[in-house]
């Protein structure tokens, strides 16, 4: 399978930034881990795309960005959190929830995830208090309400398109996304310029399945502008989930109130990477023990 990396390019005018990104692999592996539909696999990769590229603007090395969606479709909540360094982990409330497709084998992400809710960015950025912004879903696409928020919240015009093209043995075939953000100050002719030439690509996840190298793709969206590759970043799944954090975090707590008999080990699960860690009381007595 091809690398999963992320490019930012700017037009040399200034008028614009591009975000470009494959999230095939991650998206994949997503889907293995919570054994997801075909249209739950779509709604939670267009999520995890959209917070990694979001993630890769934080500029602190601890910097998290969640980006939290519920419209109160069969979906439930679904949430993706980022890290600065390109990793990103994230669930699906109802993994197994599904819809018939809509025409031309278009999975109906928005009916599964509803509109009757909102689309929430939380910034934690180690202040006292981290930023969050918060907007009324539109469709439930995932894609256009993301717009939606850029434009209320960070008053950035934005085009956001998000695709995941899934095989029908639910394996995901191809997985990206695509972010063009005017800059202070933007002309209409280049924006024009650059919306037209997106348009003609035609859905993401297909420009993505077709071309081996991000590359050639920003060839094609900047067609007749000049450009300047400004970042290349490595991104995938990554939960930060571990054995040593879940123990420090049971050895805070009662034995009593997680265990029904003293003797019981204690099993806890991650809901984001859905693996499991295994606990003797014996172990968290010891632990406890040990600590000054």
């Amino acid at each position: 399978m091809q690398r999963d990396y992320l490019l930012k390019v700017v037009d040399n005018a200034k008028n614009f930034r591009v975000f470009l990104a494959r999230t095939t692999s991650l998206v994949e592996e997503a889907h293995q881990r919570h054994g997801t539909s075909a249209t739950s696999s779509a709604a939670l990769g267009r999520v995890l795309t959209a917070a990694v590229m979001m993630g890769s603007d934080l500029k602190g090395v601890n910097d998290v960005l969640t980006l939290r969606i519920n419209g109160n479709g069969p979906a439930g909540t679904v949430l993706a959190t980022a890290d600065s360094q390109g990793g990103v982990r994230g669930l699906i409330a109802n993994p197994q929830a599904d819809l018939p497709s809509r025409g031309n084998d278009k999975l109906a992400v928005g009916d599964l995830v509803g509109t009757d809710g909102e689309l929430e960015v939380i910034k934690d950025l180690g202040m006292k208090q981290p930023f969050t912004g918060r907007v009324a879903l539109v469709s439930g696409e995932i894609a256009e309400d993301l717009a939606q928020y850029f434009l209320m919240s960070e008053q950035i015009p934005s085009l956001v398109s998000l695709g995941v093209l899934v095989n029908t043995d639910l394996s995901v075939q191809a997985a990206g996304g695509l972010f063009v953000q005017a800059l202070p100050g933007a002309g209409h002719d280049a924006l024009e310029k650059i919306e037209n030439n997106i348009m003609a690509l035609g859905p993401i996840s297909s420009v993505i399945n077709a071309n081996e190298k991000l590359e050639d793709i920003v060839e094609l969206i900047m067609s007749g502008i000049e450009y300047t590759v400004v970042g290349e970043e490595e991104i995938s799944f990554r939960c930060n989930c571990s054995r040593e954090k879940l123990l420090d975090v049971l050895c805070g707590l009662d034995i009593n109130e997680i265990s029904n008999e003293e003797s019981d080990d204690i099993e806890v699960h991650c809901n984001f990477c859905q693996e499991f860690y295994c606990f003797t009381p014996q172990e968290i007595e010891s632990i406890k023990s040990n600590k000054p």
